[in-house]
């Protein structure tokens, strides 16, 4: 349990600050409904995140994300807030973050958007993988929630159509698309998604890469000239002030660097294994 908004790693959330009339939060089916003191259940409302706004927020500048996996130094929501906050303060129009400790704590912490998602596992899709973890991310308090939109199967059962029809039903926030190939790009695009991203497009952990791997130029140039109008957002192997450039140049809205700011243990690694060449 996350000693911040009380939120254990599970799920279930026992007092929200953005919901300080809720006692307790927990799922009833896909929906997370909320008990009062006289026990009464009732749907909790989420605030409308603006499109327009985002959008003209992040249009050409830096989004951070902002991660640590399990069992690293960094792992913990305060910890997550106080980086994303310096992120901030050094000019990032937003924060993207894993987990639903992490969304609340960071949330209560900067004023830029929070891109949210919550990781299940590493293999298939786990990225936010079902409906269940969208609306908890909503709920959490992210203003766009990011997920795998492959056609590779879910672990509810749903198709990617039925996810987002739900989640439109569901929460008032905004959505992401996770994408890993012009195809998914092309299907998200029809769907209707808030936001499009090219984050799945290397298909392996950024933990996994070296600084010399860059970003998905070429599936980013394909995408933005297809759909010049469509927020379509660089994800993936930014590691370098020049990656973001040519992410930039290359007709991205907006690019996400994460391990290359955020994550001290993989740049370590790039200065030790550079000294040692």
């Amino acid at each position: 349990m996350c000693a911040l908004c009380r939120i254990c790693t599970c799920g279930d959330v026992f007092y929200h600050p953005r919901y300080p009339q809720l006692h307790v939060l927990r799922y009833d089916g896909d929906t997370l409904v909320g008990h009062r003191s006289n026990s009464r259940k009732k749907k909790v409302l989420m605030r409308v995140a603006d499109l327009s706004t985002i959008k003209e927020a992040i249009h050409h500048n830096l989004i951070v994300s902002v991660q640590a996996y399990p069992g690293e130094p960094l792992r913990h929501p305060e910890t997550m807030a106080q980086m994303a906050q310096a992120c901030e303060e050094g000019g990032a129009c937003a924060i993207r973050c894993q987990g639903l400790a992490d969304i609340a704590a960071i949330k209560g912490r900067v004023d830029v958007p929070v891109f949210g998602l919550w990781k299940e596992g590493h293999d298939g899709v786990y990225i936010t993988p079902t409906l269940r973890h969208i609306i908890a991310c909503a709920h959490a308090g992210a203003d766009v929630v990011a997920f795998d939109a492959t056609s590779r199967p879910r672990p509810d059962g749903r198709t990617l159509e039925q996810t987002l029809h739900e989640a439109r039903k569901q929460c008032e926030c905004l959505l992401m698309a996770d994408c890993m190939t012009i195809d998914d790009i092309r299907r998200a695009v029809a769907l209707g998604f808030d936001f499009i991203s090219t984050t799945l497009s290397h298909n392996k952990a950024a933990i996994n890469t070296t600084m010399d791997e860059g970003p998905d130029i070429a599936l980013l140039e394909q995408a933005t000239r297809e759909f010049p109008d469509v927020p379509i957002i660089c994800e993936g192997h930014v590691h370098t002030p020049a990656d973001a450039a040519a992410a930039n140049q290359a007709g991205a809205w907006s690019v996400v660097v994460g391990t290359g700011i955020t994550h001290p243990t993989s740049l370590t690694k790039w200065f030790v294994a550079a000294m040692q060449k």
